[in-house]
């Protein structure tokens, strides 16, 4: 499920799990262990990359339908200890954005510090309200640090999908290449972090991230029931089997 990779003193963790690196529990788990891993082995920076053309199609949705209510709380407090896990990170950690990254792929980004994504016809976004998802206040934090509050409310209400361009001109990515070189300007940049007096770095980086980890230090805190109502209110569940249907089809 993932390919881990060494870049000298930086880990790359590359999502491995065919065809679309979409997210379940056993993804998110081994992420999870693997960021843990990775600082604990002695590594001074993480990156994250997915597939050529594909970095992470969101959850995995036909394994989610169908699970009774502890079954969901299950996979989602796996998803938010995952978001913790990079968000919490002690050492930088850059998205290798390498292709399409709908919804949780997209999500996973929000936590990195800095995001380096293939130019071209590939789309990123927040579409959850589209599938008929709500947004979580978490989440939305995420992203509203990122973009400004103003732009991360037109994209999420909307569910928009959009391409590199937009979002490089947006700031929901930082750095733009051609789909070959994203992890090759990934380890770059990380680089450029690790050649500056650690010290120094790592702690003006806490304090700039201090926002971000006093939402995400506590995981298990975060507010899970009025999520789950959401996601079993019928128009949710309608919708969600629709786009089951849809996959199947493709099959």
């Amino acid at each position: 499920m993932l390919n881990l990779i060494t870049h000298d003193a930086i880990i790359e963790i590359n999502l491995a799990r065919p065809p679309v690196n979409a997210l379940n529990v056993d993804l998110l788990r081994a992420l999870r262990d693997a960021v843990d891993n990775a600082v604990a082995s002695g590594a001074r920076g993480i990156v994250l990359s997915g597939q050529p053309g594909m970095y992470s199609a969101g959850v995995d949705v036909p394994s989610l339908l169908g699970r009774d209510r502890d079954g969901v709380r299950d996979f989602w407090r796996e998803f938010f200890q995952t978001a913790s896990t990079l968000a919490m990170s002690p050492i930088p950690i850059v998205a290798a954005i390498t292709g399409h990254s709908p919804a949780g792929g997209a999500v996973l980004s929000l936590f990195c510090d800095y995001r380096v994504m293939a130019e071209g016809p590939f789309k990123i976004g927040l579409n959850e309200v589209q599938v008929g998802l709500v947004v979580p206040e978490s989440i939305q934090m995420a992203l509203r640090r990122i973009v400004g509050a103003y732009r991360a409310e037109r994209l999420m209400v909307a569910g928009a999908m959009i391409e590199s361009g937009e979002a490089l001109a947006v700031g929901l990515v930082d750095e733009l290449t051609n789909v070959e070189q994203v992890v090759t300007r990934a380890v770059v940049w990380m680089q450029g972090m690790l050649a500056l007096p650690s010290n120094a770095m790592l702690k003006t980086r806490a304090i700039a991230r201090a926002d971000l980890t006093a939402i995400w230090a506590h995981p298990e805190a975060l507010p899970m029931d009025g999520f789950l109502d959401a996601y079993f209110h019928p128009e949710t569940q309608a919708v969600l089997e629709k786009l089951v249907a849809r996959l199947k089809k493709k099959d």
